[in-house]
């Protein structure tokens, strides 16, 4: 399902006239990449629960500007240091025929049913949430899949165990042996058994000690 938000181009530009759009309930942005920078407004409503939306982040999105539809990825927004308000969004124009390189959500899935959890008593631990992948637009994933079910107590998934899209590469600074999840003992478990573990060091050191004594007493 392809997500479209409409904009018209901006023609007043300067701090003062992005501030005047903003107390018109209006966000200033900009659209760059092949041809001419355009300077845009927006609906900030329309933005700012559009924003709230995980696809939005990862996905080949429909600009209508000025009744002109364009294909766009979300680049970058600036949110007010306080108030829920958008100040400032970014676009960029794609290539159907170029890569584009793009941060997508993780989404784990079967972390009830992985050994590590359901018999070894471990929690999941999540080392990444999003990866750097490249593709060309078509094939851009809105999230991509990592299944725990077969993840045993203390081990990891890596990036090179995750199942890719067709069409998608790992990109940027990712490794093939970075983990990507881990199940681990829980540390309230830890320190439980290193508390009992001294427990009972202490209690066979004092019967060890309390020997001696008896026998002398005898």
């Amino acid at each position: 399902m392809t997500i479209e938000i409409a904009a018209k181009t901006r023609k007043a530009q300067g701090t003062g006239a992005s501030r005047r759009l903003r107390k018109a309930n209006l966000v200033p942005g900009i659209v760059y990449g092949a041809g001419e920078a355009a300077m845009i407004e927006l609906d900030h409503n329309t933005v700012y629960y559009a924003l709230r939306k995980e696809a939005f982040h990862a996905s080949v999105l429909t600009l209508d500007l000025d009744g002109k539809k364009e294909s766009v990825l979300l680049r970058d927004f600036q949110m007010h240091p306080f108030r829920q308000q958008v100040q400032h969004i970014d676009f960029q124009r794609v290539d159907a025929k170029k890569k584009i390189h793009m941060k997508v959500p993780l989404h784990f899935i079967n972390a009830d049913i992985a050994p590590g959890v359901k018999t070894g008593g471990g929690i999941i631990s999540h080392v990444l949430n999003e990866m750097d992948i490249a593709c060309l637009p078509a094939d851009l994933p809105t999230a991509i899949e990592v299944d725990l079910a077969h993840l045993d107590l203390g081990h990891s998934i890596h990036v090179s165990d995750v199942k890719l899209p067709k069409g998608v590469e790992v990109a940027g600074h990712h490794h093939a042996t970075d983990a990507v999840a881990v199940v681990q003992v829980p540390r309230g478990a830890v320190e439980a058994a290193a508390d009992a573990a001294a427990a009972a060091a202490a209690s066979a050191a004092s019967t060890a000690a309390a020997a001696p004594a008896a026998a002398a007493k005898k």
